[in-house]
């Protein structure tokens, strides 16, 4: 993909072209990767994966070859250097190379070369003064939003010092742990004992290596010395012979002291029917607790309708049996367990915060060495919290009347009200564990008489404490009575499955104890992994800021940042489930930091008209006006030789129903970031669409947005003109079609495309001073995007010219009917219009006729025999319908042999097809039609190397 403009600047290769095939399959693959990731210390929302930051700031700093016309005279010379820089890119991005050596050194070197070109000085030789020049000449980057900190922390390992800030302070704690505390103490061998005495010291401890031995050596005595203190509150269970008297599974475990997993609980309300003698009856949304085929496993609750009793028994996989209870809870509230009356959702609330909610053991899960053992409660165990004392909890209000938070409605208006009491003994004993590590290393470091020496151990202690402190965060996402068990996977599920806090009536508590998800041992080694893997070679200088009121005070730097959304994340919202707790563990290492009992929220740069007494407007002004400000002053502050690069992900959906816009579908939160970057005098000069959010809710949500855009910028000219709306139209209908040609050819996803269009589209608006209407009045950014929506639906429309007449016909006929019938008379006036005959469609294999109705084949329908070197009427209709249901069927490598045989240009007018007939599934809101079209044009790249690998036979590794 190439983006071309003609700047009074040096280009940078952003400016131009990237190769964004690469870069998208592994910021996509790094979504699964946790080994090590940053992105396992703490859960941070809308993370930017460190594959596209680091191809997005390497790009910013490298020289296009179009900026050295004596070095590359002419466009092919210049494009065989871009395909060089292309090569270094698509293997600075694997994130195995992440520290590899011989990458970073490639890396190096090309952001070296273009600082040398640029001074009129020779390139430095060897790889420490390639890094030296890099830190004494380049400048440093600053990302104002830094948020989970992969964008300072990709600045560092590309050789450049870096500056973060936010308002929010986890995002600054996680932003320290990654660029400031390691940097600082890299090389450093560990203090603790053990390590000492081994001598470990001997073998190095480059990095942080000296770090996370200290975390995981700390971490392992605080696990210890808590299950010393409070280990009796997590009993293990021992096997009976009377428990396996009807359970065959448990018979190898008899006389075996089992440690439990999870306790499963169901929370519990009075039974409305009085009938029922003041029961106090559970609210479950499901009785299972393994679908594994084989291994079936679910509760059973034994009732006593004399009694008005019940309790619950674990069941195995009997045949005789046909499995559990439909789930008490439904959409429309619960029933009730012994007299089966309907219990309606205000029903629940009123009892719930009445106070009068209660909860009930429903299973055991234990470790066993065959797999999961699922038990029956038992008294002990359903008792356990009877003994718990009380102790300290967070009082913070959670967010009441916001579509995100549940929890309140039910009355658990404070966090604290969302953990059990043991889960409060062990994050209070964990918290109170950090200040006596502290004292210890502190202790050791003096007895050790390292303060004195070259070697800076005077924050060590704080250090330590910190990754320590993530750690029980870790815990806290595990810990709380909104994670549940999840009976697919057989595991604890965390509390943040999504960016809310949603209500679940069957909860699971897990041991943190145990071996298993949630416990304790795991975020530590997570904490040791992370700093063992991180780099550490470049220092880094992260603070808390309102970037809306003042950025940090440092000229000349390069500016790279991820802005908040909208209203998309509540950041500050969710962030205080886990600052509650931080604070508790931290406080007097960042006293600063935590100085407030909850996040800080009025100044909180988001859309939320919950700030704003719910006045929608005033939240938009807010938000937008806020952007302005901080774009204002990085235009102010920032080095103009490099691009500013702004990362956005937000789904256009509203629709704009005024007549010049013909009901298009815009988005507010487009539109206010726009409107900042425009009035703040920043033009668009680059667009790219990165892969870089999870996609697999897509078969859930068609329309879930999988790219963000990464906007390049530069400032506005001072002496840009002022356009009428007709010669920006002009200028819009000559460009954009190129541009949107383009995103196709680098095939982004339909999903995206709307999104992608905005970039190229704004690029043109944002060049002007003014866009002048016909009344005298400057046209505003939400007129800009309509038109270039509506652009967007003429170039796809325009496309289908290329089509032949049959498929012409079964997308007109698509649009109005879809895959369902309609009558012949219409079908025959259409294909009249078109020059064809009915018949005709019906020969050609896409259309069935009959009893005076017609409809396109389902793919499904299509023959399994279908060749398409022999069907002598081939419409590209039905290539694409064929293309499809081989890929869902056989996978890309069937697609890729049937890709073959239709040929490159059948092949080309099927793919452009999918990106129309997307389109039309989303205006009309087909979204299982939708995803076959979307997941199409997403597996192209991997379908036209296994194509081009069978022709050649190669392995697939080649592009077309």
């Amino acid at each position: 993909m190439t983006q071309q403009t003609t700047p009074p600047y040096r280009k940078k290769l952003i400016e131009v072209a990237l190769p964004l095939e690469a870069i998208n399959k592994e910021s996509a693959r790094e979504k699964s990767i946790r080994h090590g990731h940053p992105s396992t210390l703490h859960l941070w929302w809308a993370r930017r994966p460190l594959a596209a930051c680091r191809a997005v700031i390497f790009s910013s700093l490298v020289d296009d070859p179009s900026a050295w016309p004596e070095l590359f005279p002419t466009e092919e010379e210049q494009e065989k250097e871009r395909e060089r820089l292309f090569r270094i890119i698509e293997e600075l991005v694997i994130w195995e190379n992440s520290n590899n050596p011989g990458v970073l050194l490639k890396a190096h070197t090309e952001i070296a070369r273009s600082l040398a070109r640029g001074r009129n000085e020779p390139l430095p030789e060897g790889a420490d003064a390639i890094r030296a020049y890099i830190a004494e000449h380049a400048p440093p980057l600053y990302d104002p939003f830094c948020g989970g900190g992969s964008i300072p922390l990709e600045a560092q390992r590309l050789g450049l010092k870096a500056y973060a800030s936010d308002l929010n302070p986890v995002a600054v704690l996680i932003t320290k742990a990654l660029i400031e505390i390691p940097p600082k103490f890299a090389g450093m061998p560990p203090v603790n004992p053990e390590s000492r005495k081994n001598k470990k010291i001997s073998g190095g401890w480059e990095g942080a290596k000296g770090l996370a031995e200290d975390v995981r050596y700390y971490g392992q005595w605080m696990r210890d010395e808590a299950e010393k203190r409070i280990g009796h509150l997590y009993p293990k269970v021992k096997i009976t012979e009377e428990m396996a008297k009807d359970r065959p599974d448990l018979v190898p475990y008899v006389g075996q002291e089992l440690t439990v997993i999870a306790w499963i609980w169901a929370r519990t309300v009075q039974s409305p029917n009085p009938a029922a003698g003041g029961a106090e009856v559970p609210l479950v949304r499901s009785f299972w607790l393994s679908t594994k085929k084989g291994k079936e496993a679910w509760v059973e609750p034994i009732i006593d309708r004399e009694k008005n009793e019940y309790h619950f028994e674990v069941r195995r996989s009997d045949p005789t049996i046909n499995g559990p209870l439909e789930g008490i809870m439904s959409r429309k509230g619960g029933r009730c367990l012994i007299t089966d009356v309907p219990m309606p959702y205000p029903y629940i609330r009123s009892e719930a915060k009445a106070g009068r909610m209660g909860t009930r053991l429903m299973a055991i899960v234990a470790e066993g060495n065959r797999g999961r053992v699922y038990l029956s409660p038992c008294v002990e165990h359903s008792e356990i919290g009877e003994q718990i004392k009380a102790i300290w909890k967070p009082e913070g209000e959670i967010p009441k009347k916001h579509r995100n938070f549940q929890p309140p409605v039910y009355g658990m208006d404070n966090f604290g009200d969302l953990f059990t009491k043991r889960q409060l003994v062990i994050l209070n004993c964990l918290s109170d564990l950090i200040p006596e590590i502290h004292s210890e290393i502190s202790k050791r470091i003096k007895d050790l008489k390292l303060e004195s020496s070259d070697e800076n151990y005077n924050d060590y202690a704080d250090a330590v404490a910190t990754y320590l402190g993530f750690a029980i965060d870790k815990g806290v996402n595990y810990w709380s009575t909104l994670s549940s068990w999840h009976s697919g996977r057989d595991t604890v599920t965390s509390t943040f499955s999504r960016q809310a806090l949603p209500m679940v009536w069957d909860f699971t508590e897990a041991n943190p104890f145990s071996n298993s998800s949630g416990n304790i041992s795991s975020g530590i080694d997570q904490a040791k992994k992370m700093l063992e893997n991180i780099y550490a070679n470049n220092p880094g200088e992260v603070y808390q800021r309102d970037a809306s009121s003042s950025l940090l005070n440092i000229n000349s730097t390069i500016i790279s940042t991820d802005p908040p959304y909208y209203d998309n994340i509540c950041y500050a919202d969710l962030s205080d489930f886990f600052y509650v707790w931080l604070r508790r563990s931290l406080n007097s290492i960042y006293p600063d930091i935590f100085s407030t009992l909850l996040t800080p929220k009025n100044q909180e740069l988001i859309a939320s008209s919950n700030r704003h007494d719910g006045d929608i407007h005033k939240a938009k002004v807010f938000f937008e006006n806020g952007l302005k400000k901080v774009f204002l002053q990085i235009k102010t502050n920032y080095n103009t030789l490099f691009p500013f690069t702004v990362y956005y992900a937000f789904k256009q959906s509203e629709v704009d129903n005024s007549d010049d816009l013909n009901s298009q579908i815009i988005s507010t939160g487009w539109e206010t970031m726009l409107t900042s970057l425009s009035e703040a005098g920043f033009m668009i000069i680059g667009t790219w669409p990165m892969r870089t959010e999870l996609t697999g809710n897509l078969k859930k949500q068609f329309s879930a947005l999988a790219s963000s855009i990464v906007l390049v910028c530069r400032p506005r000219p001072d002496d840009a003109k002022t356009v009428t709306r007709r010669e920006f139209l002009s200028a819009l209908k000559k460009e954009l079609p190129k541009s949107l040609h383009n995103l196709q050819q680098g095939l982004i996803a339909p999903v995206d495309l709307a999104q992608a269009a905005i970039g190229p589209g704004m690029a043109v608006f944002t060049r002007y001073a003014k866009v002048m209407e016909s009344d005298g009045s400057a046209m505003t950014v939400r007129t800009a995007l309509g038109i270039i929506n509506q652009i967007l639906d003429e170039v796809l429309a325009e496309q289908e010219g290329e089509f032949d007449t049959d498929t012409r016909w079964a997308v007109a006929w698509f649009e109005q009917h879809g895959m369902e019938e309609g009558p012949y008379g219409e079908a025959e006036t259409l294909a009249t219009a078109k020059n064809i005959a009915v018949q005709g469609l019906v020969d050609a294999g896409i259309l069935t006729a009959k009893g005076g109705k017609v409809h396109l084949i389902n793919r499904s329908e299509y023959p399994n025999n279908w060749d398409p070197t022999t069907d002598t009427r081939l419409p590209v209709w039905e290539a694409t319908q064929h293309l499809i249901r081989t890929l869902e069927n056989q996978g890309e490598q069937g697609a890729a042999d049937l890709l073959n045989k239709l040929g490159g240009t059948m092949g080309d007018q099927a793919r452009d097809l999918a990106y129309r007939l997307y389109a039309i599934c989303e205006r009309k809101k087909w979204s299982s039609e939708a995803l076959a079209y979307n997941s199409l044009i997403i597996s192209w790249p991997e379908i036209s190397k296994l194509a081009q690998g069978s022709l050649t036979g190669t392995t697939g590794q080649q592009t077309l």
